[in-house]
This record gives C-alpha cells, sequence and structure tokens, in this order.
C-alpha cells in the first residue's frame, strides 16, 4: 500500500482539487488517475437544479442526516444542499468523456497471490463485498485477471479495505504527466484570508471506467478534497457557490462531517494552511517521535521520503541528513552507526519543534 497526494491545477485559481492514490479494492476500479480531468461547466442562469430544500432530498434521506448537513453548510448554500445526500451519493456517476482507459504494455496477464486474512479482516471483507455488490458498484467477475486484498489500519481502528495491483501497475503504460512540486502548488495561497474544503464521497468510483478495460479491474484513486480560498468572505461565498454547482451537474456528492466552511485556517495535504503561514500537522508529531531506527536500507528510505516532504520546515536540511544519505546502498552491509543514529533523533526533534514558513512574498528581496 502506498499513499501519495498531488494537486489537479484549475483553469482559475478559485479552487483546487486534491488527489490521494490509495490502492482499493472493486471489480470497477483501475490503477492510474489520467493526468488532468476536465468537469464541465453550465450555466447557472440555466436554472438548473431544484430550488427548495424539500425538492433537493430524496424521499429515502433520513431526517437525522439531513439536520446533520444543515449544521455543517452555512444558509449561503443551501440551494446546494442535494450535494451532500447520502442516497444519492450510493450511486455510480454516469460514464463520461474523461472515464479511465488503461493502457497495457505487452499481452501479460497480471495474477496475485491470496493473503491470508484475520477473523477481522474477513468479516469487513465480507461486509464490504455484500454492500457494494448491492449498490451495483462491483460484481461477481470471471476475468483472467486479479490481485490480492489487504487492509490497512485507519486512525479510529477500523480498517480500510485496499488491493495490491503491483503487478497490474509494472504492465501498465506510464503517464508523464509533469505535476509541479508541493511548495510552488501551495504558494497559491498568498494573499488568501478565508478558506473552504469540501471532501468528496466514494472518492475511487468517482471516474468509471472505459468500456472494455472492466476485465482488469483496478481503479487506484480517491479524488478527496477540494479547498476554495478567497481574500474577502463576499468573494469567498461567490467561489464555494461555483463548486457544489459543479458537483451537481457531475453527480459528484460532498461528506457534510469532513467539510470545512469560511474557516481561517485548514489542514490540507499534510499541512495547516492559514492567511499568514504553512506549518506542519501537529497530529503528526507523535508519529515521527515513535519512528523505530531503520534497520536496513528500505526502512532508512521510507524515513528520508517523509521527511523529504517537509524538508523546507527544517534550516539546513540537507547539511543535517548528510550520515543517512551517506550510508551504504544495494549489496553492502547496512551498518546505522553512531553519526547516522545521532542525526536520526536530532531529525525527529527537529519536526516536532517546526517553524511556522510564512507564505512567499514575491515582493520581497530572495535570497
Amino acid at each position: 500500500h502506498k499513499d501519495s497526494s498531488a494537486i489537479i491545477p484549475s483553469t482559475s485559481n478559485d479552487f483546487a482539487t486534491a488527489v490521494n492514490s490509495v490502492a482499493l479494492v472493486g471489480k470497477l476500479k483501475t490503477p492510474s488517475l489520467p493526468s488532468s480531468v476536465h468537469i464541465p461547466s453550465i450555466n447557472p442562469s440555466q436554472g438548473y437544479g431544484p430550488s427548495s430544500l424539500e425538492e433537493q432530498w430524496d424521499e429515502e434521506e433520513e431526517p437525522e442526516e439531513i439536520e446533520a448537513v444543515l449544521k455543517v453548510v452555512p444558509p449561503v448554500y443551501n440551494q446546494y444542499l442535494d450535494v451532500s445526500s447520502k442516497v444519492k451519493a450510493e450511486k455510480l456517476p454516469p460514464h463520461r468523456a474523461c472515464d479511465h482507459h488503461i493502457k497495457l504494455e505487452g499481452f501479460l496477464t497480471p495474477i496475485g497471490v491470496i493473503y491470508s486474512l484475520s477473523n477481522q479482516e474477513s468479516e469487513t471483507l465480507w461486509a464490504y463485498i455484500l454492500e457494494n455488490v448491492e449498490k451495483g458498484f462491483i460484481r461477481s467477475s470471471s476475468s483472467s485477471t486479479g490481485a490480492p486484498v489487504l487492509f490497512v489500519k485507519k486512525r479510529d481502528g477500523g480498517l480500510c479495505l485496499c488491493v495490491g495491483y503491483r503487478k497490474l501497475n509494472a504492465v501498465t503504460r506510464k503517464n508523464r504527466y509533469p505535476v509541479p512540486p508541493m511548495n510552488q502548488l501551495l504558494t497559491v495561497f498568498k494573499g488568501s484570508t478565508i478558506f473552504s474544503k469540501i471532501d468528496l464521497c466514494g472518492g475511487y468510483n468517482l471516474l468509471r471506467i472505459k468500456e472494455g478495460d472492466w476485465h482488469l479491474t483496478a481503479f487506484r484513486t480517491k479524488y478527496d478534497d477540494i479547498m476554495v480560498f478567497s481574500s474577502s468572505e463576499e468573494e469567498h461565498v461567490t467561489h464555494v457557490t461555483s463548486v457544489p454547482q459543479r458537483l451537481r451537474e457531475n453527480n459528484l456528492f460532498a461528506k457534510d462531517s469532513k467539510c470545512v466552511f469560511h474557516a481561517t485556517s485548514v489542514e490540507y495535504l499534510g499541512y495547516v494552511v492559514s492567511s499568514e503561514s504553512l506549518k506542519m500537522d501537529s497530529s503528526k508529531d507523535q508519529q515521527i517521535l515513535n519512528w523505530p531506527q531503520p534497520k536496513n536500507i528500505k526502512a532508512l528510505q521510507s524515513f528520508l521520503g517523509f521527511a523529504n516532504f517537509y524538508c523546507h520546515f527544517i534550516k539546513n536540511y540537507s547539511k543535517k541528513i548528510t550520515a543517512l544519505t551517506s550510508l551504504p546502498k544495494k549489496d553492502s552491509p547496512f551498518i546505522f552507526n553512531e553519526e547516522a543514529l545521532s542525526q536520526f533523533q536530532v531529525l525527529k526533534e527537529a519536526f516536532t519543534s517546526a517553524p511556522i514558513v510564512s507564505h512567499f512574498n514575491p515582493f520581497l528581496p530572495t535570497i
């Protein structure tokens, strides 16, 4: 299981869409995202969508769920409450021009072994199958391909159903679309004072597989958060209103329990973003402090990969990792010497007391 993040740049600077790629199972899921997805806009003046609260909700919607949405969504956006409908979100979106096509290199048929599961994992798997067969998200298959199911623990102790599609990924044609560096993408928040974040439901099912590729059963993506940022509240209402309009037009639905509206700071892609600065998410402090001493090159690379993501918070970062990056590589014994251990501990402490980073100001002198 590998977790990675990126942002799909928008054609305007009003909002950005985060993509959190997580391996997940299902007969209608694929391993790789297209480089970009265009979701067409419809002019709001066309009168699309319900106008009253009663018209927006499905008759099967539970009153408690409606009440929960009303508590989260500001009244100014009430005309778009149907975008948070859990009943409507339990359906696959329509096929679109952006349906995902899985292009293979060669004719190798990827087959994975079946992993043994604990009782809890078996129960979770069975519940997942029953629920998603009933919804029409998955179905029985006689495909010649297959990949193993595995699980990752969630923060709340539950299990996240995942799938190992390494063999399929190995024969999938790679998309070399250039994704901008993370720190470059974060500079768009400069000058914004108000933020809203809209979390989408059913992440990895939001793009359909192109007909003819269904037998590959590999959809590996999760459309997650939409960040809306503005320099004033009046402007922000205009920006936020444009998002649920697009969601409604394309049968995409928000998860109200994870949405944030009109906040002065918000967690985004592992950072806490405010009008003044960026800082590390404090929830990661304990994770860093408890990080075990690396026992091999792979474990060391895992730690350095995490550290590199936040390296701009640490002054003279490259000098602080020289002993770690100079350790022997492949075909040499792995010896985590005293100097490496010292830098490992110093680096962990540096991250837990990392300073706040101001947004880049292009009008100030650069060094």
